[in-house]
């Protein structure tokens, strides 16, 4: 299957929105490299500002720049922007519903190398709380594609999840993206299982395991965490019965979590999450690190048996 990753796509995709609107101008907090904003600073260098290791003032600069009619692009790691920068985040620009649109690079275990300090596991509980902020995390580099396109095109605050390593290539250029509109990845009346980001790939991979056990598991992609596709999970919870939800951050306060508001005040149904548990991640192999924290295919598989056992009491 092809790979290639969110961020590669999302700064192809950023230079296509600078050809068009002039008014799009980047910011970064020294790691363009990484965050692939380089390629927008080499185009439109007049319009490309490093900042340097100064995420408050990255993100006070974004805010000014809005006021003045401009579109600011805030690239960064997610544990930067997400931590260092919270009250800034919070005040400025959230609270004053500020055209300001976050890049968080090389969230999730998967930065691989870099360690628990760079591995942002708490950014979708951190940003989903804010209001006026919309919250994004594609499954695959198409996706984040439109995505891009998408955050670009409505006003107020966006966070846009994304992810270091190359992962495969499971949506396609023909498939719908609305924001706050799920979308329905494979079919199933056994069990559903939500997922967000590189995290549907491995859902995906679960359900063909599933499938040969004699289950069938519906795979959601989650990719708006905010606001949330209520419709899409109350009409699972009632033809399913049961939810498992996926996703690559700490199971207290993201994705399962905001499944799980929405389950409870709606239609309760039992819910498993395969997520973080309470623990910070370590330097390791992306591939490696998933395996260890329970992130994986057969991890979900197991998930779904237990949440199905749980059903048939």
């Amino acid at each position: 299957m092809e790979m290639k990753s969110t961020r590669e796509s999302f700064g192809e995709t950023l230079v296509e929105l600078g050809r068009k609107n002039e008014n799009i101008v980047v910011l970064s907090g020294d790691l363009e490299d990484s965050t692939r904003a380089e390629y927008f600073k080499k185009e439109f260098p007049a319009r490309f500002f490093n900042l340097g290791i100064a995420e408050q003032d990255l993100l006070g600069t974004a805010v000014g720049l809005s006021m003045e009619g401009f579109i600011p692009f805030v690239c960064s790691f997610g544990v930067f922007l997400t931590n260092r920068a919270y009250d800034v985040l919070r005040i400025s620009v959230c609270y004053n519903n500020r055209n300001v649109k976050l890049i968080g690079s090389h969230t999730g275990l998967t930065v691989g190398p870099d360690g628990a300090t760079a591995q942002c596991l708490e950014d979708i509980a951190i940003t989903r709380v804010l209001p006026n902020l919309t919250v994004l995390c594609p499954a695959d580099a198409i996706e984040t594609k439109k995505a891009t396109r998408a955050m670009a095109g409505i006003n107020g605050p966006v966070y846009l999840r994304l992810g270091r390593p190359p992962v495969p290539l499971i949506t396609k250029e023909s498939d719908p993206f609305r924001i706050g509109k799920a979308n329905l990845m494979r079919e199933g009346n056994d069990v559903t299982i939500i997922a967000c980001g590189l995290m549907v790939s491995e859902s995906l991979k679960a359900a063909r395991i599933l499938e040969k056990e004699g289950v069938q598991a519906r795979v959601i992609n989650m990719h708006t965490i905010k606001p949330i596709d209520q419709e899409m999970i109350v009409k699972s919870a009632q033809e399913t019965g049961v939810i498992v939800t996926a996703e690559e951050h700490q199971a207290c306060g993201g994705l399962g979590s905001a499944v799980a508001e929405v389950v409870t005040q709606n239609y309760p149904v039992p819910m498993e999450m395969v997520a973080v548990h309470d623990t910070f991640g370590e330097s390791g192999e992306p591939e490696e690190l998933l395996k260890k924290y329970h992130l994986k295919d057969m991890d979900i598989v197991e998930a779904a048996q237990r949440v199905i056992r749980r059903k048939n009491r």
